[in-house]
């Protein structure tokens, strides 16, 4: 059990991917910076999306823990290093994964100067809560807990596999305001829930009564499992068949589910400029192929009672373990039910406030095209960006403050610093290129921490390709 442990730590800290895209929020040379606020200004006149270049996405991260916390070069045993983090850790630290890539991505600006972009992107998002008091009891045992109530309810994950058809339509309200709106289509692939469980596991002294000394009970125990996707997959032999199967069920094969993304811009002078958006505001409808598992049950187990000799009547050895293991699935059932059940997707809220100063990009004119709210664009901003998730345990939540400056006509660059539940010094940093049409964009933070990723309790990388044609 303590090698499981181990294993699990190094995995999750060192491979785990959060949402946040602090570096692209805003960064209005990108193409899909408009996927963050699809009331976002929008300088280009249409654009395309290199196929499954246009966005590249990972991010993510473990709170509370690094692979470097537990294998990193230390004169502190490792088991000691483990023991530590356990108990630093709390049920409220996560583990989490998220993953995006664009299929396609477009956009053009329609009749009444009206923006409208669409396209189909996959995402992967995964979280999971750090179950302190399960791990404790595996890592130590009960022996020193005597009377200790073990919450099972701390365990908590999600995760879904999905494809997302979107469109959305971005319009100039006045000088000052731009506001838009995008519809979503999910077709989930694959999905299980975990969350809201309860009940607790304790040892206690036995009684006179007790045939051993302690006295092991589940109390209250509610513990269930949702998945969709996953039954079907059990049939099927070999990993051909399981991703054929998959991915026929990203278009419009899966379980599917409705959202919606708002957002605007507001110009407040010809200084500061605010801007705020609410994205994934739905949910996805999980009826086909659905499994769900579920154990209620409060049970007192008395240990085994040994019965000497071990030879009893000729029947040879007794099946201790094999006739505990029947009566625990006895006591504790488990029922597999096919009952549809509904899944909230994380609602992600976005808000900034810029502050731009400089020269004029348009190289010293009143106005210019490439602001389409008649002010001028400079080529200097600092502002302050807000973001938060909506995830099972309540919402995680992050603050940066950034630097963006156009060096030149066909390049732009963002630099960040943010504070999450990760990092308290989290420094990222992105470029923009322009050359001609084509259209390149890499962004990444923790670049601290990029001589020894072992350190960094978070990973964000985005880049991606796209054929850009500007306003006239």
């Amino acid at each position: 059990m303590r090698n499981l442990i181990i294993l699990f730590i190094a995995f999750w800290a060192d491979a785990a991917i959060g949402q946040n895209k602090q570096v692209l929020f805003g960064l209005e040379e990108v193409p899909q910076n408009i996927m963050l606020n699809p009331g976002s200004k929008v300088p280009q006149k249409s654009h395309y999306g290199i196929p499954f270049f246009s966005q590249i996405h990972i991010n993510g991260g473990a709170s509370g823990v690094s692979t470097f916390d537990i294998f990193g070069k230390s004169a502190v045993d490792i088991n000691t290093r483990i023991e530590n983090k356990l108990y630093e850790l709390t049920d409220k630290d996560f583990f989490t994964a998220t993953q995006q890539l664009d299929l396609i991505n477009f956009g053009w600006t329609g009749k009444s100067k009206l923006f409208y972009s669409g396209g189909i992107y996959q995402e992967l998002d995964f979280i999971f809560y750090f179950p302190k008091d399960l791990a404790v009891l595996a890592w130590e045992g009960n022996r020193e807990f005597i009377g200790y109530d073990f919450d099972l309810g701390e365990i908590s994950t999600t995760g879904d596999f999905m494809t997302v058809f979107h469109f959305g339509v971005n319009k100039q309200i006045n000088s000052k305001l731009t506001a838009g709106v995008r519809a979503k289509i999910y077709s989930s692939m694959f999905s299980f829930k975990s969350t809201h469980n309860s009940g607790t596991f304790t040892t206690e002294l036995g009684d006179e009564n007790s045939p051993n000394v302690y006295e092991h009970k589940l109390q209250n125990v509610d513990i269930s499992v949702e998945t969709s996707g996953y039954a079907s997959l059990r049939e099927l032999d070999g990993a051909g068949e399981v991703t054929s199967e998959i991915l026929g069920r990203a278009f419009f094969g899966g379980n599917l589910g409705v959202g919606i993304d708002l957002g605007a811009t507001y110009d407040i002078s010809n200084r500061f400029t605010a801007t705020a958006s609410i994205l994934d505001f739905g949910a996805i409808f999980h009826t086909k192929d659905v499994e769900n598992y579920r154990a209620r049950s409060s049970y007192t187990l008395d240990g085994i009672e040994l019965i000497f000799p071990p030879i009893v009547d000729g029947q040879g050895t007794l099946p201790y373990y094999e006739d505990l293991e029947d009566e625990v699935e006895r006591e504790v059932p488990i029922d597999t039910l096919h009952n549809s059940y509904t899944q909230m997707r994380p609602v992600k809220f976005n808000a900034g406030l810029r502050y731009s100063f400089g020269k004029p990009t348009d190289g010293g004119t009143d106005c210019n095209c490439y602001n389409m709210s008649g002010g001028v664009s400079r080529n200097q901003a600092v502002g302050l960006q807000y973001y938060s998730i909506f995830r099972p345990k309540g919402p995680q939540h992050a603050a940066t403050i950034f630097y963006y400056r156009r060096l030149f006509n066909f390049l732009s660059a963002k630099a960040t610093y943010t504070m999450d539940s990760y990092s308290s010094s989290n420094v990222g940093f992105g470029i923009v290129t322009d050359l001609g049409k084509f259209n390149f964009y890499v962004a990444a933070d923790n670049l601290q921490s990029y001589g020894n990723l072992a350190k960094a309790k978070s990973v964000s990388l985005q880049l991606g390709f796209n054929l850009k044609i500007d306003r006239e």
